[in-house]
């Protein structure tokens, strides 16, 4: 581009959550916490003081305030996306946030939470980096266990329940959930941390963020009576097990259905699914979306995954405004994104390998406006880019860059296909 905007100063010491602030804080999260009766159970928990890193399972906004309320009365410093801080960026910063580029190798943010442990706070990082697209656990990243060894603190963990049920990514109207719960673990001590190696740490974070938000619903024995309850489920399932149909998959009211060979399925009030008429395919919504992670394995494995599309693109350099720097092409194949294009302010152009990202972040009608766009990092620049027609679903993205990154990791020389992948090294930490 001829204009280089501003940018996002992301070296900048984090702020030690302000006292003056905090009370502020509290008013805002506490009381909604108890009006929601969110049971969190601690396990593990006694005598544990900051300073320490508490990974968080992500679902919706609410996971922020049952953090709050977990870590009561201690103040803490939050990862935050950079889009959470346009038009706030001094409050953000002086109630602890950090500020964060997804899916980037941020070698400064490790500076940044050693500084937090420094000064004897907590951290709070939610290490999917978005919210789960069907209440499971997304893809973690492997440098945890290293940057946990790096710290040296206590390992904790928060999962909650029931914000997908709530309030889904893909559609965030509240549900009114009777309750939610939460479990707050620690992990690892201190002295556990310095015993354990990156591996087993890394092996105790994955079991302890395996959770089925419409598995939990089901044994809670939950129900959504709300009518619109299925509307905007089609985002996720975008391709129909009946005819194999891609992008053509609707939904309305209660029932999901596809309108290339008409087939509607109908929500319960539990959360399944169970077909209006023949056969269900799938009764569990994330059985659904693990097969089409399997159709787009398919087409990795076979070298054919392709998407091509027009597109227009807004630039996040900083936290003041989303800047609309033009129109071009979105190309997302075998070597990974690649985004070209002119506007007023010159040609643009951004490439990201397939071999370097290993998830990246989608938004389904972005600030309910805008439509579904996915966001394409540097260490610089955010780039939500909006494909145009109706032959797409950014859910296909999220995976197929999911599946690429496993593809080409599994064809590296020497590594058995049953191998994890080896952590990259510290300096190459990405915590998204």
């Amino acid at each position: 581009m001829n204009v280089d905007f501003p940018r996002f100063d992301m070296q900048a010491d984090p702020v030690r959550q302000r006292r003056f602030l905090q009370p502020i804080v509290w008013l805002l999260t506490l009381p909604a916490v108890r009006l929601q009766k969110t049971r969190i159970e601690k396990i593990r928990c006694e005598g544990l003081k900051p300073p320490y890193i508490l990974l968080g399972n992500h679902n919706a906004f609410f996971d922020f305030k049952v953090a709050t309320r977990a870590i009561f009365p201690h103040r803490a410093n939050y990862i935050v996306a950079i889009d959470g801080f346009i038009g706030r960026e001094w409050l953000l910063r002086q109630v602890g946030g950090i500020c964060k580029r997804k899916f980037t190798r941020d070698l400064q943010l490790i500076r940044q939470i050693r500084k937090v442990m420094e000064n004897g706070d907590i951290l709070i990082l939610y290490p999917e980096a978005r919210y789960s697209l069907c209440g499971t656990t997304a893809v973690l990243p492997d440098a945890l266990g290293k940057l946990c060894k790096m710290m040296g603190v206590p390992v904790v963990t928060l999962t909650c329940h029931g914000h997908h049920i709530n309030s889904p990514f893909w559609n965030l109207k509240k549900r009114k959930l009777p309750y939610t719960t939460a479990e707050m673990r620690q992990l690892f001590t201190a002295q556990e941390v310095q015993e354990a190696s990156a591996a087993q740490i890394n092996a105790a974070i994955r079991q302890a963020f395996e959770y089925d938000e419409f598995a939990w619903q089901k044994q809670q024995g939950i129900r959504v009576t709300e009518p619109f309850r299925a509307e905007g489920l089609h985002k996720v399932l975008y391709q129909c097990p009946a005819c194999g149909t891609e992008y053509r998959m609707d939904s309305k009211g209660t029932e999901l259905f596809c309108t290339a060979c008409g087939k509607r399925w109908r929500m319960t009030e539990l959360g399944e699914l169970e077909a209006v008429e023949g056969e269900t395919e799938f009764s569990h919504i994330p059985d659904w979306y693990e097969w089409e992670r399997a159709q787009v394995r398919r087409e990795v494995e076979a070298g054919t995954y392709c998407f091509e599309a027009e597109c227009h693109v807004n630039s996040l350099p900083n936290a003041k405004k989303y800047i609309p720097i033009g129109t071009g092409t979105l190309r997302h194949d075998m070597n990974g994104f690649s985004v070209r294009g002119e506007g007023p302010y010159g040609p643009f152009e951004m490439e990201i390998s397939a071999k370097e990202l290993y998830s990246c972040h989608i938004e389904y009608e972005y600030l309910g406006k805008y439509g579904d766009c996915v966001d394409l990092n540097t260490l610089e620049d955010t780039w939500y880019v909006y494909p145009h027609g109706r032959d797409f679903a950014v859910t296909k993205f999220a995976l197929a860059t999911e599946e690429l990154f496993a593809y080409y990791r599994r064809q590296r020389p020497g590594r058995r296909a049953e191998q994890p992948a080896a952590d990259p090294a510290p300096e190459q930490a990405d915590v998204s």
